[in-house]
C-alpha cells in the first residue's frame, strides 16, 4: 500500500479494505433493485424490458453458482488451488462477483447506477487483485509464480479446463464456512426486490 499519508493514504486504506469492498458490493445489489423501477430505467433499455431483467438475473445466478463451486474447493492461505475454477482464473470468486453485480446492473438499466458500479469495480478490484497476488506469492512462492504465469487474474483467456484435483468440492466449506448460503439468501431477496420494483412480480 506504500504507507502514504493524508487523503492518498486514506484512499489506499479504503481500496485495500476487504470488509469495505465486500460490504459496498453487497449494498449495491438492493440499490440496483430499487432503481430498476421503470421510472428510473434508462430510455435506451426500455425496449428490451422484461428480457433484459431476466437475462440480468440469469447472469447473476450463474455468478453465484460459480462462486459456490469455487468457494467449496479453496483452503485460504493453506493450500494453493490451481485446478477446476482456478485453472481458468486466479480469482474466480472475483469473477463471480463481477457476473452477479453485472447482472443486477443490466437488470437495473439506470445510467447513474451503472456509473457507480463501474467506479466501484475500478476502484476496488485492481487493488484487491494486487494485494491477493502479493500475499499468495509470499505464502506459496515458486508454486504460485509457476501457476500464475499462465493463469489470468479475473477474465479467462482460454477455456482449457483442468479437472479439480487440489481438493474435492465440500458443501459445508462453501455454504457455511465461506458464507455462500447467507450470500445466496441475500441475493435471492435482492432479486425478488428487483422483480417487484420492475413490475414483474406483485
Amino acid at each position: 500500500m506504500g504507507g502514504r499519508t493524508g487523503v492518498a493514504g486514506l484512499l489506499d486504506r479504503l481500496r485495500y479494505n476487504e470488509i469495505a469492498r465486500q460490504g459496498l458490493g453487497l449494498l449495491l445489489l438492493p440499490i440496483c433493485a430499487w432503481y430498476s423501477h421503470p421510472a428510473f430505467t434508462a430510455a435506451l433499455f426500455t425496449a428490451s424490458g422484461d428480457i433484459r431483467v431476466w437475462v440480468g438475473l440469469a447472469l447473476a445466478l450463474i455468478g453465484q453458482v460459480w462462486r459456490i463451486y469455487a468457494a467449496g474447493v479453496i483452503h485460504k492461505n493453506k493450500q494453493l488451488a490451481t485446478t477446476g475454477a482456478y485453472s481458468l482464473v486466479r480469482h474466480p470468486l472475483y469473477l463471480g462477483n463481477l457476473l452477479i453485480l453485472g447482472g443486477f446492473t443490466l437488470a437495473c438499466a439506470n445510467w447513474v447506477v451503472i456509473a457507480v458500479v463501474v467506479f466501484f469495480f475500478l476502484f476496488y478490484y485492481p487493488a484487491a487483485i494486487r494485494y491477493e497476488d502479493r500475499k499468495l506469492e509470499n505464502i506459496f512462492g515458486d508454486d504460485w509464480r509457476q501457476w500464475s504465469q499462465g493463469t489470468p487474474a479475473m477474465f479467462p483467456t482460454s477455456l482449457k479446463w483442468t479437472p479439480n484435483t487440489d481438493a474435492e468440492w465440500n458443501a459445508r466449506q462453501s455454504m457455511i464456512r465461506n458464507g455462500e448460503l447467507w450470500i445466496s439468501i441475500y441475493l435471492a431477496a435482492s432479486a425478488w426486490l428487483l422483480l417487484y420494483r420492475s413490475g414483474l412480480m406483485s
